[in-house]
């Protein structure tokens, strides 16, 4: 036990945690020369084209008689939920921040997550050989921000391997053992931390050892499908050890299984005979599905089953709906069996069948955010092949009814008839937005069009952190990218939910030549619903192509109608063929036009392309 370490590494997005991760594997022999590629903890195709990690990555390693168990963690804010998870599961945190960038908002988050896990954590400064870094003024926010001293940050390179052993002593040296849990979830002090000195010095009560106990408890911090081999589970044993083919149970969905393999990650599978305390591994299990073991449960043995379950994790929740349409109706078996196989191995996805007069069966499924969303859906094109129509992202509501029956809506389609309606409640959030002092005035503008309110600005060296609260509905579409804009790309931005309020919202029913379109209906804002309204029609006009008669382009609340764009018709001069000036002939002519325009409209059908349905997420 006193020769095992476990770490994890946390950092706000691009700030150089899967490249340290590489450095280390190769600095312990982890990974040979010849099998090292950049990023290697990133296994899925798209983390590697995009360059971020989405799934957390568990590696074991050897350094100095040591067992070093190091978990690579995502940096952007819809994947804070894997870090907390990463964070369960080990006794100390590296600390990595840009020297070029210093502190940002996901590095803040993650902070106060190790600190709320009361963990050891390890100041490090990465991209010290850039020619952009400021080492002294980054090391200045991180002595303000953890209370450390300047000899406790250590300087490291993730591109030329400089401090990486450092950091690896450093984790032997202040990093605690594997201890009891129980000493880990004592509460904290005012100070937001329990120990005795600094918040980079270990307390010395983690450092006891866990008492020989004959029950077995493993934390599962992860699981997956696996095609081949059934459900996949990462574990922590916190107390006795799990052998190759003992009988195990999921304490929370009381499911019994198989662990047919288990073994430790070097990244890759290595199988051993069994998994002891204080380690973290993997078990391959004979279940079919992850909702059998869900992340977060409980792992104990069938013939000495332990008493109590670990405190384990808070249920994610999804708070951004989109609806995910197949282009033709027949792929649609095929989108729910693929959204069904995505979901065994992200246990945050939440979906249920939906209908569209337009588009037909589809699927309204639940992400943690856009960037979620996005990758899902290029997963779904890629993997398994499908072309497919997502309609505007929303959030989900709580509708109060006049008999006081609270009930949900993900769609605005779903809102029930407005006389029935006593108050509906939009969901809120809490953001954190780390930007440089001169750019704060644009950056509070922002906020107010939004209809949010700053809380709160306070200062870490040269850079101001603005909290603040806002609607989630105007977060979801261009909010970030607006961010950027206005201050240059300097600013950094992290949010949580901050439950619901009750405004004055309403239904927006955009109708295409008179009919109701469902897929297109918003829930907004009165004070806001003119001005989209006017928005999205204006867009709609673009993109959906001119007919052979005039179409007209309404938004409405209710049976009042707010903005209108009409698309005009086609125009064939029937008068062509008439050589002479007779005028009665021109008008019995163009009136026969007029009158088959007429009947056209009333039967006509009109084509409606797949961009008009995302029209929301391309506003100016």
């Amino acid at each position: 036990m006193e020769k095992i370490r476990n770490f994890c590494i946390i950092a706000h997005i691009d700030h150089g945690k899967s490249t340290i991760a590489d450095r280390m594997m190769e600095l312990t022999g982890t990974v040979s020369k010849r099998e090292m590629k950049s990023q290697l903890l990133d296994s899925m195709e798209l983390e590697q084209e995009k360059g971020i990690t989405i799934k957390l990555a568990p590696v074991t390693m050897q350094w100095k008689g040591y067992t070093l168990n190091l978990i690579d963690t995502p940096g952007h804010v819809d994947f804070s939920y894997e870090v907390s998870r990463s964070l369960q599961a080990v006794e100390t945190a590296v600390l990595v921040v840009d020297a070029t960038q210093g502190i940002q908002a996901q590095t803040l988050a993650n902070v106060y997550l190790a600190l709320e896990q009361d963990l050891t954590i390890i100041p490090v400064i990465n991209k010290i050989d850039l020619p952009a870094a400021d080492v002294e003024k980054v090391s200045a926010q991180i002595m303000n921000l953890l209370g450390c001293s300047r000899d406790d940050i250590i300087e490291a390179s993730g591109k030329t391997g400089f401090g990486i052993g450092e950091i690896l002593d450093t984790v032997i040296s202040e990093g605690p053992a594997p201890s009891f849990l129980g000493l880990r979830s004592r509460p904290l002090s005012p100070q937001g931390s329990s120990r005795s000195s600094s918040p980079c010095q270990a307390p010395e009560a983690l450092r006891k050892e866990v008492l020989g106990s004959s029950e077995t408890k493993a934390l599962i911090f992860d699981s997956y499908f696996d095609d081949y081999r059934g459900v996949v589970l990462y574990v922590r044993i916190f107390e006795g050890e799990i052998n190759k083919n003992d009988e195990i149970l999921m304490m929370a969905t009381d499911v019994e299984g198989l662990a047919l393999e288990v073994g430790v990650l070097t990244p890759k599978m290595t199988p051993r005979e069994s998994l002891k305390a204080g380690e973290i591994g993997y078990i391959v299990t004979n279940l079919k599905t992850t909702r059998e073991a869900k992340v977060g449960d409980t792992v104990t043995l069938v013939k000495e089953p332990a008493k109590e379950a670990l405190p384990g994790y808070k249920n994610v929740l999804p708070f951004v709906y989109a609806g995910f349409f197949p282009v033709s109706n027949d792929q649609y078996k095929e989108l729910k069996e693929a959204v069904e196989k995505l979901s065994l191995s992200d246990s945050a996805l939440r979906f249920e069948p939906e209908n569209s007069p337009v588009l037909g069966f589809g699927l309204r499924i639940g992400f943690l955010g856009l960037l979620h969303m996005d990758i899902i859906r290029e997963r779904l094109e890629r993997e398994f092949g499908l072309n497919l129509i997502v309609t505007n992202p929303s959030t989900n509501y709580e509708v109060v009814l006049n008999n006081g029956e609270v009930r949900e809506i993900k769609s605005a389609s779903d809102l029930p008839d407005a006389s029935e309606i006593r108050e509906i409640r939009e969901p809120w959030v809490k953001g954190e937005i780390i930007l440089p002092k001169s750019m704060i005035g644009s950056v509070l503008n922002l906020i107010n069009e939004k209809r949010g309110h700053q809380t709160n600005v306070s200062y870490i060296e040269d850079r101001a952190v603005i909290d603040f609260e806002a609607p989630m509905a105007n977060l979801l579409t261009d909010f970030y990218d607006q961010l950027k804009s206005a201050t240059s790309g300097f600013a950094s931005f992290n949010y949580e939910l901050n439950g619901y309020r009750a405004e004055d919202l309403v239904r927006v029913d955009f109708l295409v030549g008179g009919h109701k379109m469902d897929a297109l209906s918003v829930m907004a804002h009165r004070s806001e619903a003119d001005a989209i309204g006017r928005e999205v029609t204006k867009k709609l006009k673009e993109v959906i192509p001119r007919q052979n008669y005039e179409v007209a382009l309404q938004a409405a609340i209710g049976a009042r109608i707010i903005a209108r764009e009409t698309i005009g018709a086609y125009r064939k001069d029937v008068t062509v063929k008439i050589h002479t000036g007779d005028r009665d002939r021109k008008a019995k002519l163009l009136e026969k036009q007029k009158r088959g325009k007429a009947r056209m409209k009333r039967f006509g059908k009109i084509d409606i392309p797949s961009e008009a349905f995302t029209v929301m997420l391309k506003r100016d």
